[in-house]
């Protein structure tokens, strides 16, 4: 299996992986006798990262963490990193290439996400493209513990997916796969967020310009002002915050580097 360069930002660690890359590992991955745990980050992941030990640990300890926002491209350019636009992926832009792929390599996918019907209208259209391809899907809206999840766990189970994708949203995800991973018979371990909901149109993203050049957040602030509004108008000031207190004190820590020598 290719290894790929790791960058670290805020102590949180990503790699610089392209998307062709980042379909031939979970492909890959698929077919090995062992689970894979793949995470992406963006500007929120990184401050739940920043905020909770148990997520950073979560992202560092993944076998591949991904860059999933312009954001995180900007932070690790002020501090340094040399990453570029082609490290950066979204999944509703590369879902049907993932779906493709798997019906080629006769890898099976599981959707666990978006409210009741998202799932069968992604199935739908991923069967469009990829007739063959061995899809199953359960809604995301139910209770995490209890009967309700124990019933999810079961469909899965029964369906033994190599790739199980999840799109609760950060950070609800992550801690479900921590809480479930020994419990379930899935190669791979994907969450995605809310990429369904965009696939299938249940959520507006924006016009493609805005989302090609890292604005779709300005989009979802103007149609969910309410819901997301902390999420943007105070996550990504205070990121950027915190990026610049990285990079101030790694500038600081090179000078005095330089004045040792003398």
């Amino acid at each position: 299996m290719k290894k790929f360069e790791e960058e670290v930002l805020l102590g949180t660690r990503f790699h610089k992986v392209k998307v062709n890359e980042l379909i031939d590992f979970i492909v890959k991955s698929a077919k090995l006798p062992k689970k894979t745990t793949i995470g992406h980050l963006n500007v929120r992941g990184m401050n739940f990262a920043y905020e909770l030990p148990w997520y950073k640990d979560f992202m560092n300890k993944s076998d591949l963490v991904f860059c999933d926002g312009f954001g995180v491209l900007l932070g690790a350019k002020l501090c340094g990193c040399r990453v570029n636009s082609s490290h950066r992926m979204t999944c509703p832009d590369y879902i049907e290439d993932l779906a493709l792929a798997c019906e080629q390599e006769n890898v099976s996918l599981f959707l666990l996400a978006g409210k009741p019907g998202t799932v069968d209208k992604a199935i739908t259209k991923l069967k469009a493209i990829a007739p063959n391809l061995k899809v199953k899907g359960h809604h995301g809206y139910f209770k995490k513990s209890g009967e309700e999840n124990e019933s999810a766990l079961k469909q899965i189970n029964e369906f033994k997916p190599d790739v199980l994708y999840i799109g609760f949203g950060m950070p609800l995800q992550e801690n479900w796969i921590v809480n479930n991973l020994e419990h379930i018979e899935a190669k791979v371990f994907l969450p995605l967020g809310a990429c369904l909901d965009f696939y299938t149109g249940a959520v507006y993203r924006g016009p493609r310009w805005m989302t090609s050049c890292g604005l779709e957040w300005l989009t979802r602030l103007v149609t969910e002002p309410l819901r997301l509004w902390e999420r943007y108008v105070i996550g990504n000031p205070l990121f950027l915050y915190r990026v610049l207190q990285e990079r101030v004190t790694k500038n600081l820590k090179k000078r005095s580097r330089r004045f040792s020598q003398y």
